[in-house]
């Protein structure tokens, strides 16, 4: 199985990475003011991660290895667990409302959503907020799915492999077999992820 921090088409990755890197400068400034893992992440002491760094990999067919395993709480208390998103693509993305980035990619994340329903199941995982700060972000931007609340860290614990404590927010794309199909960290740029998204489809239809 590949590195989850290398990119299995180095040429595709430098494409898809250089489209994101308009969008990703201004606001991950703007988290780093806001996040203290961020400024972790940025401070030299070799931790191993960089907050937001847009870069994309991609995981080929043949070498995604298992599924992917968690459980975890809705806001509304519904469970959900990595086994209720097979039969179809899923996206996890990794949020929370103070972040900057997470605010910038809210509108295309709806947009998404809403265009790839009922082909793809969205869910975030709200990493920091209590149910009113996570339910306020959603309705100032009219996010159309649920987030599971994961403060406890359990779902990210559970997903470290291919998301990196220090990397909010971060996105992967899950294969309908419920495998890592591709991950972003930072910003998805709507290019990027549009891509993405519609591979996996084609693939799983």
């Amino acid at each position: 199985m590949p590195s989850p921090y290398s990119s299995a088409r180095p040429s595709r990755r430098s494409v898809l990475s250089l489209a994101a890197v308009g969008v990703l400068g201004l606001a991950l400034a703007g988290c780093a003011e806001e996040d203290s893992l961020a400024e972790q992440a940025n401070s030299g002491d070799q931790k191993g991660y960089i907050a937001g760094d847009g870069s994309v990999t991609e995981y080929p067919a043949g070498e995604r290895g298992e599924p992917v395993q968690f459980t975890g709480e809705l806001f509304d208390g519904t469970t959900v667990g990595a086994e209720d998103l097979r039969g179809k693509p899923a996206l996890l993305n990794f949020w929370y409302a103070g972040c900057a980035p997470c605010r910038v990619e809210a509108p295309d994340l709806k947009e998404f959503a809403e265009r790839y329903e009922g082909r793809v199941a969205f869910y975030g995982v709200n990493l920091r907020d209590e149910r009113a700060t996570a339910e306020a972000f959603e309705r100032t931007f009219e996010i159309p799915y649920p987030s599971v609340r994961d403060k406890d860290g359990g779902v990210l614990l559970a997903l470290s492999e291919y998301v990196p404590p220090q990397a909010v927010p971060t996105t992967l794309v899950l294969d309908a077999e419920g495998r890592v199909a591709a991950r972003i960290l930072g910003i998805a740029d709507p290019s990027v992820l549009g891509t993405l998204l519609e591979d996996t489809v084609a693939a799983s239809a």
